[in-house]
């Protein structure tokens, strides 16, 4: 799968969720992503098993139900591994720059 700095931003924010579950807008917010951009991401990330999905009733009459997302335990463990050496190649490329 292809990793972007956008679903690095996407991993990034699941990863720091401490509800489980995120709605599609919150992680928008977070991330500052817009929708076409994120939930191409979100289906890909599901369709690879890294995120669980499921549909939240509306509370309210006249609102549609919401999608909500979690990370499962394959993607934590390869966001996490992604996650450090994305960090490990931005200080790799800061320390070639203080050269």
């Amino acid at each position: 799968m292809r990793i972007s700095s956008q679903t690095i931003a996407v991993l990034n924010a699941l990863q720091k969720s401490s509800k489980g579950w995120t709605h599609g807008y919150e992680l928008s917010k977070l991330t500052g992503l817009k929708s076409g951009t994120l939930y191409p991401i979100l289906v890909r990330l599901h369709d690879e098993g890294w995120l669980e999905a499921k549909w939240e009733p509306s509370r309210e009459q006249g609102r549609p139900p919401r999608h909500l997302y979690r990370i499962t335990a394959a993607g934590s463990s390869e966001s996490k591994e992604i996650l450090q050496l994305g960090e490990a190649k931005r200080r790799t490329q800061r320390l070639a720059y203080e050269r």
